[in-house]
């Protein structure tokens, strides 16, 4: 079975695909990036969890209450933080969707333009809610420190 030919309009057409879905990709960078960042968090939260879990039965009756309020906070700290990895996720997957689309939209030559624009939208509202409640995490971070003698 032969090869469709190819025009030089066809390649045009995919160029400029290539174009438009430059800028999510870029995106998509920063939002990888920005995921780094979360599950670095998440991390070092998981980590103090369980080295207070450690030493919890070690310390004294006058300071683990202390310790036990800790781990409370670090339990909000967490439940913040993944609710923010999903947010953020979800904003992944939907800018992969709004690349998929623009080449399904080309290779199919149908108007699906409002899909497009409202799962970049999506997107957008996704990475807000991620950034917004990563934001709420950092405040309860900063709540918590305690600097200097205890």
């Amino acid at each position: 079975m032969p090869l469709p030919t190819t025009t030089a309009n066809d390649v045009a057409d995919i160029a400029h695909v290539i174009q438009l879905s430059i800028a999510p990709v870029f995106l998509l960078t920063g939002v990888g990036a920005l995921l780094g960042v979360l599950t670095n968090r998440l991390a070092r939260i998981i980590d103090r969890a369980r080295k207070l879990e450690d030493l919890l039965p070690h310390v004294s009756a006058d300071r683990e209450q202390r310790v036990h309020d800790e781990l409370h906070t670090l339990s909000r700290r967490s439940k913040l933080i993944n609710l923010a990895i999903s947010l953020v996720t979800s904003c992944a997957l939907l800018i992969c969707l709004v690349i998929v689309g623009l080449f399904a939209a080309a290779f199919t030559n149908t108007r699906i333009e409002a899909y497009i624009g409202w799962l970049f939208v999506a997107a957008m509202v996704a990475l807000i809610g991620g950034l917004m409640v990563f934001l709420r995490e950092i405040y309860v971070a900063t709540a918590a420190l305690r600097i200097g003698p205890h």
